[in-house]
């Protein structure tokens, strides 16, 4: 899913900025590939997961007196069905923290967990050309400010300068303005995007504030649009670290999970896990609804001229917000529902 990084629109050659200023949501999972891979399965014996491991075995050492005592309490009480079932747990927890310098058993689940929940974001992304209708919605909403910020230096100019400043300019937006077609084909948007261009252009040297800002919009707007963006991809980056800050704390959770209690460490660290790829999942979501609303609405009307800054706003900072939202309510119910499943296993087996 592709998101244009806008640092500075004015500063930024075009073609670098359609060939490399763009990165994807699959990309960032991939770049975020390698640190999981050293993080849970390269010699783990040394590095920050080899020390949690043995943190977490140190928990469940400690909370092995516990769960002994609750287990002696079990043997008088309720005879020998019980207690003998409840040994399971002593045995996942030796078997998922046994560490091989190459990764334990959880470690390896983790990552496993990892890239099945990636993979069914990608399908996702993926789903009825996704991809390319999200990275048309946003080039979009930034199309009218690459234009402009070429320009903009433009305005303040006169007679000959302007039209030798104007020549160069449109140029450059000529180039960007092909690519597009390339990626999108002929589209009512980019041709009523190149009308404005060449109304400033041929207007006979005299270019008017008003012609300008029907196409330039304001300086503030611009940045406004680029802060929204990477806001995005500071978001998706920031799922990405917390799910892997979250796999990082799996040798805590699994090794205070031998303590007596209903909600065991464990279901709050799988849950954890969950719900940030739920998150995930409804961001990307809601990109593709939103963006399918702009593609095909204004973005096939050539007498449309609309004001998409309200996207911008809506995938910088609200959709992260919605995700989060849903996300936790899921993870309540999923949290919920290992719980209940637990108790009744406990109660029955």
């Amino acid at each position: 899913m592709e998101l244009p990084i806008l640092n500075s629109l004015a500063q930024i050659e075009f073609n670098e900025l359609l060939e490399s200023g763009a990165i994807t949501a699959k990309t960032i999972a991939e770049n975020w590939d390698n640190q999981w891979v050293d993080l849970l399965q390269n010699n783990t014996n040394n590095n920050i997961y080899g020390s949690l491991t043995k943190l977490g075995t140190f928990f469940a050492v400690g909370t092995f007196l516990f769960f002994m005592i609750q287990w002696l309490r079990d043997v008088i009480y309720y005879e020998y069905t019980r207690p003998i079932s409840s040994l399971v747990w002593p045995l996942i927890v030796v078997l998922l923290l046994t560490n091989t310098g190459q990764g334990s058993l959880l470690s390896n689940l983790t990552l496993g967990l990892r890239n099945f929940l990636n993979t069914i974001n990608q399908q996702v992304i993926t789903t009825a050309d996704s991809n390319q209708v999200y990275q048309q919605a946003l080039n979009m909403s930034i199309a009218e400010d690459l234009a402009g910020s070429l320009l903009r230096s433009c305005q303040s100019l006169t007679g000959e300068e302007q039209s030798q400043c104007l020549v160069k300019a449109t140029e450059k937006i000529d180039i960007f303005l092909q690519e597009y077609n390339n990626l999108y084909g002929n589209q009512p948007w980019i041709n009523r995007l190149e009308d404005k261009v060449n109304q400033i252009r041929y207007d006979n040297g005299m270019i008017s504030q008003t012609a300008f800002n029907a196409l330039l919009g304001s300086t503030a707007q611009t940045i406004i649009k680029s802060v929204l963006i990477s806001l995005q991809i500071a978001f998706q980056n920031l799922i990405e670290a917390t799910m892997l800050l979250i796999a990082a704390l799996g040798p805590i959770a699994i090794g205070s999970s031998l303590l007596p209690v209903a909600g065991k460490p464990i279901f709050a660290w799988l849950t954890g896990f969950i719900a940030l790829a739920i998150a995930k999942i409804s961001f990307n979501i809601l990109a593709i609804i939103t963006s399918g609303v702009i593609v095909n609405g204004p973005g096939q009307d050539l007498g449309a001229d609309p004001d998409l800054l309200w996207f911008m706003i809506f995938l910088g900072l609200l959709a992260p917000i919605i995700s989060l939202v849903v996300a936790g309510a899921g993870g309540f119910a999923v949290f919920n529902a290992i719980n209940n499943t637990n108790s009744w296993v406990k109660n029955n087996i």
